[in-house]
């Protein structure tokens, strides 16, 4: 071997050290280069420092602008038909058996209809004209809904509302995952999440209000003001969305003056950074591939089982207005119904946060839902027994059974933010997963929910929490298996 061949290659100079460090500290969309080299020959050009401490501040004031602009799009309510139901509506309307999870029904097979063809849409289409545009015919459809006298005419508009809902919380995971980085990504989903836990509260507050307030206003009873007024706040968020919603870093919204172009770059900068790509069209060919990947199965299945186990809280209410004191006399008065919830929405709202800050912060996912699966199998293990025994269980034992489910209902922004995980490069098969995974969950409520939990059967369900049982149980296993196969992919 000859002598040059033996010698190490020359060191880098310290201009050229500064420019690597530059170029990969920034990850800012614009590389700047030679900084040593014009700040020696110019002592008034900023320092590497210096830059690097700017871009810091911008980077933290996009992220709080997105916080504060994208997240406030998330809509409080989705309409808590639950709510109007305990609330007069059933009496009103002379509903006497499952209606109520027919309105669930007919919502459920709408939503999962329209999803997939609404986030291919998304993809052709502005975020910013197509998510507040099904925003405010949502708003509308809500509003028609107090006016209604009989089933059917709610059923006709619970296909409309899930037909004009279908993109909402699909389409804001794509944007989601677009603009955040893996280490924010679980707490804004998270919060977002808690969103619908925070309308539920909200709705129940309201209702109350409302009975107080509101009753036989106009003519209209309090439940069908629960409605309008949930209308009002719907088109009022959905035109502010045309402003909102930043839509791409690299195909910003012209109407989001919040949003600059050093926004939009540093926006692009962070995608390069973290090593992922922005939302493309979707494609016959980028849907063949999603569907020959292990993971376009394994999230859906997992996303499914753990939406399904906890699912009994959403019939708390019917619970509490199924109890009878001895002489056979409502236990709680209708306010106390819908206020009693209020609680279990606060601990929901609490504990989503927990899960996300977490799992950000550790930068893991699969061990939370875990965690989340043991907690949720100790009151669906209890209301099991009490549902089978209850004469011989203790309601006390019933009620903090419903409001620790409310524990476990974290799992969501941990599963989405998994598979921005697994598919950083992959874009498309992200928006196709995000989309049937949601529709596949929806697809199979709106069958199996009149049968797991008929409300002429509450709160003695036949089989219901026992099914949960099984769920929690499964999305330990599905957990498991998806870590093992996390693994073999990143060697």
């Amino acid at each position: 071997m000859g002598p040059l061949a033996s010698q190490p290659p020359p060191p880098k100079d310290r201009t050229s050290q500064e420019d690597d460090e530059t170029t990969l500290l920034l990850g800012y969309g614009e590389e700047i280069r030679g900084v040593g080299a014009v700040q020696a020959s110019d002592p008034a050009t900023p320092s590497l420092q210096s830059i690097l401490a700017n871009n810091a501040s911008l980077e933290r004031d996009l992220v709080h602008r997105l916080d504060l602009f994208l997240m406030t799009f998330g809509y409080l309510d989705q309409t808590n038909i639950s709510s109007a139901y305990v609330s007069g509506m059933q009496e009103d309307l002379h509903l006497d058996g499952n209606e109520l999870n027919y309105f669930t029904t007919y919502f459920s097979i709408s939503y999962c209809l329209m999803l997939i063809p609404s986030q291919v849409i998304l993809t052709y289409v502005r975020p910013s004209y197509w998510l507040p545009g099904l925003e405010i015919g949502w708003g509308l459809v809500t509003g028609l809904i107090a006016f209604t006298q009989n089933a059917r005419q709610i059923y006709a508009l619970r296909i409309l509302l899930g037909l004009l809902e279908s993109s909402a919380y699909p389409g804001m995971m794509t944007l989601f995952m677009v603009w955040y980085t893996p280490s924010e990504l679980a707490k804004r989903i998270g919060f977002y999440h808690s969103c619908q836990a925070i309308g539920s509260m909200v709705s129940g507050a309201l209702q109350v209000a409302i009975l107080e307030s509101l009753e036989g206003k106009l003519g209209l009873r309090g439940w069908r003001w629960l409605f309008v007024i949930n209308a009002a706040m719907t088109l009022l968020i959905g035109v502010a969305g045309l402003f909102m919603l930043p839509d791409y870093p690299s195909r910003p919204n012209p109407r989001a003056i919040w949003l600059t172009p050093e926004h939009t770059e540093m926006g692009v900068g962070r995608l390069a950074r973290h090593k992922r790509t922005e939302s493309k069209k979707i494609t016959w060919e980028s849907t063949r591939r999603t569907f020959l990947m292990p993971i376009a199965y394994l999230i859906p299945a997992l996303y499914i089982v753990t939406v399904f186990a906890p699912y009994g809280y959403n019939y708390f209410n019917l619970f509490l207005k199924s109890l009878k004191n001895p002489d056979g006399t409502p236990r709680w008065t209708v306010e106390q119904v819908n206020t009693i919830p209020i609680a279990g929405g606060a601990i929901n709202v609490i504990f989503v946060w927990i899960w996300a800050f977490l799992s950000d912060y550790f930068e893991r996912r699969w061990t939370l839902i875990v965690a989340q699966a043991i907690i949720g199998l100790v009151p669906c293990t209890i209301m099991s027994v009490w549902t089978a025994h209850p004469d011989d269980t203790p309601l006390s034992a019933a009620y903090a059974s419903y409001f620790m489910t409310y524990m476990s209902l974290g799992t969501t922004p941990l599963v989405m933010s998994w598979l921005s995980d697994l598919l950083p490069h992959d874009p498309e098969a992200r928006t196709l997963i995000v989309g049937y995974s949601i529709a596949s969950m929806y697809a199979i409520l709106s069958w199996s929910q009149v049968l797991i939990w008929p409300a002429s059967q509450a709160p003695y369900y036949a089989y219901a929490w026992q099914l949960s049982v099984v769920f929690w149980a499964l999305s330990i296993t599905i957990s498991c298996g998806m870590r093992i196969y996390e693994k073999s992919i990143s060697r």
